[in-house]
């Protein structure tokens, strides 16, 4: 894909998601009437709870923190440790940075990155208002993170690979700052099937986790080809009611999937 190109898509993620910061429905669920980016909490708990939140999770952040953009619940896959570094890519309003800094713990830190200014305040906002100290919120691009070298022990994300038009870079960079042993947790929306075209050239399905989605064997390459191991991809059960919710009838759960994916980085390259 031409630069050019990549920066109209990385706009228009820019300019949808920073809608979804101010309460204006997109993202993943835009295609449902008042179900998304804030505008109804109860709705978007809802839908959370078929990504797998629980109850104890919806209830253990401030309002507006989640707002019901995800495909998944990257944070009960994780296994996350007192003490350990998480990193979140596109963090959004925080909300898996929140549930990520309680299991961590004071001894733990969460960084959250997101390329939106308008998530990142908002995110700040409501850290401030949980009086969570262990949580910070850098601006950049999951393609190029402000993050070091090796110094991360678990990376979560929740819906936004997809959207990026260089996964694999995604993919590398992720390997980058990740330490030796470190682990690559996230849930994704994948293809299972070719999609028609004009489903992929919808601007608003692709800024709705649908269109820059990426075959399932695509994404284990991709993780392979960096140096990832172990890679893991497991299809969630009702991965087909979460995404038939988000276009109804637009027959998008025939052929993308919400997905668990996990990969090891190896204490030895290979």
């Amino acid at each position: 894909m031409k630069e050019n190109d990549s920066e109209k898509i990385r706009q228009m993620v820019r300019d949808r998601y920073a809608q979804a910061a101010g309460g204006e429905p997109c993202g993943c669920q835009a295609g449902l009437v008042n179900a998304c980016c804030g505008s109804s909490t109860n709705i978007a708990d809802s839908m959370s709870q078929v990504m797998g939140y629980s109850n104890e999770d919806l209830s253990g952040v401030v309002e507006g923190a989640n707002l019901g953009l995800g495909c998944g619940n990257p944070t009960a896959i994780g296994n996350l440790k007192e003490g350990e570094i998480v990193l979140d890519l596109g963090s959004g309003g925080g909300f898996d940075c929140f549930l990520a800094a309680k299991k961590v713990g004071d001894g733990g830190h969460v960084i959250g990155v997101d390329m939106t200014a308008e998530m990142l305040a908002k995110a700040r906002i409501n850290a401030a208002k949980m009086g969570t100290l262990n949580v910070e919120f850098r601006l950049g691009e999951i393609e190029h993170l402000p993050v070091a070298d090796g110094s991360v022990d678990v990376i979560i994300s929740n819906c936004v690979v997809n959207l990026s038009p260089d996964k694999r870079q995604v993919f590398k960079d992720a390997y980058r700052v990740l330490k030796p042993g470190g682990r690559l947790v996230i849930s994704d929306v994948v293809a299972t099937a070719e999609m028609p075209d004009h489903m992929r050239q919808q601007a608003a399905l692709l800024t709705g986790c649908i269109a820059g989605a990426e075959h399932i064997d695509k994404i284990r390459d991709l993780l392979e080809e960096v140096g990832f191991m172990e890679v893991k991809i497991e299809i969630k059960a009702r991965s087909k009611e979460l995404v038939s919710g988000w276009f109804p009838g637009s027959g998008a759960e025939n052929y993308v999937a919400s997905a668990d994916i996990e990969a090891l980085k190896p204490y030895q390259p290979s």
